[in-house]
């Protein structure tokens, strides 16, 4: 189905969101057609941002909004769902559309598996009437289907449509890039080296690949990482829980900019407890890469002045690898909670492998490698 067409059947003009590749063709359609513009799109820190923002949209125009994500992100909207939306409290329409990524018979990663198997019957027990989009669904049947959910949103109920994988088409392309040049892999290259056998737990997305083929490549084990494959935003909250409880062991998180973004108060937490073992970077290219590109506002925001007002006491940002080596061997030396954002330019290799490893494997070898310390 043609992403415009399934825009033009909707007839909503606002959609916020968080980037999915399975959605890439709506990412982009509204990216050429709005850009980033209040008025019509914006993209949010997370799904329930996303939720909220929707709602006071509703709430000052009457109209009804979009939200789009990955059905990893339903987790994120049940609150909002359940104590906003619902028609049982402030019965606000809403029109999710979701990236149905590990839908049961189709290969996909194993953070995804589960989320895959309970994403239409979640959405179902939250109330929200849920219709299946695949490549042979026809306009027709979607037109079909809007019709019945104009009146359940008459109704002050909210409704959603699941795309499946290579669902929706569009021809335009659009080019996603920034002015850094320093490269992710690269980075995470001189991270490593600096690490000596430190632990270090990864964010999602290609990081976490990134790391797992450096240590190929350097005949290294995998049992010094752990890599959050999925669980978005969450990486600097389990390296605090590692960090706390193994006191006498330099803890590394490697980060990125979307992830801290849709959960920074775990920022807030870190600062609060400031463990003296733990050096947390963040790698910002100020875009939604693993997923298409598509951009977040961390370019637009001084992450190390939020990182010392959250009680950081060691923050700064580098551009080049010379500033990189002197501040991973700085914050080696500290016996402090240090943060260092990399300003990172957007891409990946063509052939950035996959994790050859089971998630059971990788949790399972990190634990017996942190008994050791």
């Amino acid at each position: 189905m043609k992403v415009e067409k399934l825009v033009e059947i909707i007839g909503s003009d606002f959609y916020t969101g968080v980037p999915d590749s399975q959605l890439k063709a709506l990412c982009n359609y509204l990216m050429n057609t709005y850009g980033i513009d209040q008025k019509h799109h914006i993209i949010a820190a997370n799904e329930g941002n996303c939720t909220a923002l929707a709602a006071g949209y509703h709430l000052a125009t009457g109209k009804v909004p979009v939200v789009y994500m990955q059905n990893s992100g339903e987790g994120n909207i049940i609150n909002p769902v359940a104590s906003l939306l619902n028609d049982k409290v402030y019965a606000i329409p809403v029109i999710f559309i979701v990236g149905w990524r590990g839908e049961p018979g189709i290969h996909d990663e194993p953070q995804h598996i589960y989320q895959g198997e309970v994403t239409v019957k979640l959405l179902e027990d939250m109330g929200i009437k849920a219709f299946v989009i695949g490549k042979d669904t026809t306009d027709d049947e979607v037109e079909k289907v809007m019709e019945e959910y104009k009146a359940i949103l008459a109704e002050g109920k909210d409704v959603a449509f699941v795309i499946r994988k290579g669902a929706l088409s569009y021809d335009e392309s659009v080019k996603y890039e920034n002015s850094n040049s320093m490269i992710r892999e690269e980075i995470i290259q001189h991270i490593v080296k600096a690490s000596d056998n430190d632990p270090i737990i990864s964010t999602t997305g290609k990081a976490s690949r990134e790391l797992f083929e450096t240590r190929v490549a350097n005949g290294q084990s995998h049992k010094y990482d752990f890599l959050t494959v999925g669980s978005m935003g969450h990486s600097s909250s389990i390296a605090l829980g590692v960090a706390i409880n193994k006191p006498n062991s330099r803890v590394w998180c490697v980060d990125g900019d979307g992830a801290v973004l849709m959960h920074m108060g775990s920022m807030a937490v870190l600062g609060a407890n400031a463990p003296k073992n733990m050096i947390h970077i963040i790698i910002n290219n100020g875009a939604h890469e693993t997923v298409g590109g598509m951009p977040t506002v961390a370019s637009n925001i001084d992450l190390v002045a939020i990182a010392k007002a959250c009680g950081y006491p060691n923050a700064v940002s580098v551009d080049t690898f010379e500033a990189l080596d002197e501040e991973l061997e700085k914050a080696k030396e500290r016996n402090e909670l240090s943060l260092i954002e990399v300003k990172c330019s957007i891409g990946a290799r063509d052939d950035l492998g996959r994790p050859t490893t089971t998630a059971l494997e990788n949790k399972i070898n990190f634990m017996n490698y942190l008994k050791e310390l």
